[in-house]
């Protein structure tokens, strides 16, 4: 079974910048997407980053592009997503996620359904 394991989060000020981490207890290594999710109170559940693991091939919700950069740290079988310039709109619960090595994932990264496991979220606070 796999298991995720987000950190990172917490409360910063409009402007100010976080890191979060996904810890990934299978190896660091296979064709597979991992991805970052986000919902915020009283809305759905989007695609906010994603990275394939084997091409490093990325997608970025239009939202965060240029203030959000996902990486990967196969060695550390961990998953990071480096957010600067926040504002109030990017507060919400933030999950991360992984496919099933060998299946086709790098064209619809920002979709729940290519994902198979996930995290239990880590909090994203952000106050102007």
């Amino acid at each position: 079974q796999v298991q995720l394991v987000e950190s990172g989060g917490g409360s910063v000020q409009a402007g100010g910048s976080l890191r979060l981490s996904c810890a990934n207890s299978r190896d660091g290594y296979g064709n597979l997407c991992m991805g970052w999710f986000r919902q915020a109170p009283g809305k759905g559940r989007e695609g906010v980053a994603g990275i394939h693991r084997g091409s490093g091939s990325t997608y970025y919700a239009d939202s965060v592009k240029g203030r959000f950069t996902v990486s990967q740290d196969n060695a550390k079988r961990t998953l990071y997503l480096q957010m600067n310039n926040l504002n109030v709109e990017d507060t919400a619960m933030y999950y991360c996620a992984t496919s099933i090595p060998g299946r086709p994932c790098s064209a619809a990264m920002e979709k729940e359904t290519t994902y198979t496991y996930w995290g239990q979220g880590t909090q994203v606070t952000v106050s102007s």
